[in-house]
């Protein structure tokens, strides 16, 4: 593979890398937060929740700058306002400020998964693009595992270790923000907003020295007459792009994946195990999704984007009904085998294994694929801002659930919501492996 592609892919998926730093930093240091401003059960549902009102906001914006200045230049203020979140967040001594920088890192989040599979699914070969992208996922995990060991290792730093904790996210943030100027930017992109045919074909080239010639004329005959930015995405022609990105944005959160990623030691202190035990346990949760997603990239473009979901559906549906019957079983005193905390952790785990090699790994790539190009910013905004919505009301809701109704009707409802993605899978959702962008586009039409 192009070294100069993989050279980029880790760049611009240094992006994901503090997505995923941001998404999870903050499950270890949210009790001390509360104490430490003693925040009502209220205050603090609204400041667990605050980034992800961030992040739906960077989603719906995320298009504009993306279309307008470039996917490049986009990534400019991705790398910002993670850096100005991380330190500013660190240092804040009051609430409201902390509220405030921590909405801004989010909104940084939203925008990243809306620039980052599109840059590089616009940069990269056909046969590698599912890889390619997937490094993206990859690194939101990596940045997830990478928040979890430097919670547990600074979490014995007192009362304020949660400053620590968030802090030491400036550092990728500004090696990601040093980083950038050493990316050319999306040759289909720049087809489309200036027509410079020398510089799209020398980047092209920089692909592929083979097949940027058909390349170019592929990307020429599928944008002619269109400019990014200017085509309206909710047209009847965009329909099935439209359904296939909400619904698999929804499924994504519905599976009750950040329900995890935000309140794991909760889920695992719900089950029985204690605190230090709770936190230990969630850099295990990390490293699953680590290892399984690292899989999935490896092998997405070998048995496609559906094969995955299939297998994945399925998991996750056993291992969520099985969850949702060991809470019961905990709730009622039984002595069973699944009225135990730690068969609780074992089928987490194994919901992270089902979910990274699929919903996790497949998501931004499928959403980045299906959109022609002159309205792919906008489609990835689309199914971006679906997810994050529902990523906030979920993780608003879970410990309301649980409280009210428990933990097993609560992961039973993930469970019910997984046999609706199996269908969806099933009989909605097409192969886009090995396809060129514009050929995907034809195969719709």
């Amino acid at each position: 593979m192009n070294n100069k592609i993989n050279f980029w892919t880790f760049i611009i998926a240094l992006g994901g890398f503090l997505f995923g730093f941001d998404t999870a930093v903050i499950s270890g240091g949210e009790k001390d937060i509360q104490h430490f401003w003693d925040l009502s059960s209220q205050q603090h549902g609204f400041t667990m929740s605050i980034a992800l009102i961030g992040t739906v906001l960077g989603a719906l914006i995320g298009g504009v700058p993306s279309d307008r200045f470039g996917r490049k230049n986009t990534l400019y203020i991705v790398a910002v306002l993670y850096l100005v979140s991380s330190l500013l967040t660190a240092f804040a001594q009051s609430w409201p400020l902390f509220m405030v920088f921590r909405f801004l890192g989010g909104v940084g989040v939203g925008i990243s998964s809306i620039v980052g599979p599109i840059y590089i699914s616009e940069l990269a070969p056909a046969d590698k693009r599912g890889k390619l992208v997937g490094m993206f996922q990859f690194n939101i995990v990596l940045g997830i595992v990478c928040a979890y060991v430097s919670n547990y290792f600074l979490a014995g730093m007192g009362e304020e270790a949660w400053r620590w904790m968030l802090g030491v996210m400036a550092v990728p943030a500004l090696l990601f923000l040093i980083l950038i100027p050493l990316l050319p930017e999306s040759p289909r992109w720049l087809w489309l907003k200036t027509g410079d045919d020398a510089r799209v074909k020398g980047i092209l080239k920089m692909v592929s020295e083979v097949s940027y010639e058909s390349d170019f004329v592929r990307i020429k005959e599928q944008s002619s007459s269109k400019q990014t930015g200017t085509e309206a995405l909710f047209q009847k022609k965009y329909a099935r792009p439209i359904i296939l990105a909400v619904l698999f944005a929804c499924f994504n959160q519905l599976a009750g994946i950040n329900a995890i990623i935000y309140y794991a030691p909760r889920v695992f202190e719900l089950a029985g195990l204690g605190a230090e035990s709770s936190l230990l346990s969630t850099i295990g949760i990390g490293t699953v999704n680590f290892i399984f997603t690292l899989l999935a990239i490896n092998v997405i473009d070998k048995y496609g984007r559906k094969k995955l979901m299939l297998i994945g559906s399925l998991g996750l549906i056993a291992t969520l009904f099985l969850v949702s019957l060991s809470f019961f079983a905990l709730a009622n005193g039984d002595n069973g085998i699944l009225a135990n905390g730690n068969i609780i952790v074992m089928l987490l785990m194994l919901f992270i294994a089902f979910f990274a090699f699929s919903q996790g790994a497949v998501i931004w790539v499928f959403i980045s694929e299906i959109f022609p190009n002159e309205v792919r910013a906008k489609g990835q905004t689309l199914g971006s801002l679906t997810h994050w919505v529902l990523a906030a009301v979920i993780t608003f809701a879970f410990p309301i659930l649980t409280e009210r109704i428990g933990g097993g009707y609560t992961f039973m409802i993930f469970a019910v919501c997984m046999v609706f993605q199996l269908i969806y899978t099933l009989k909605l959702m097409p192969e886009t492996k090995g396809m060129s962008l514009e050929r995907i586009q034809m195969d719709k039409d």
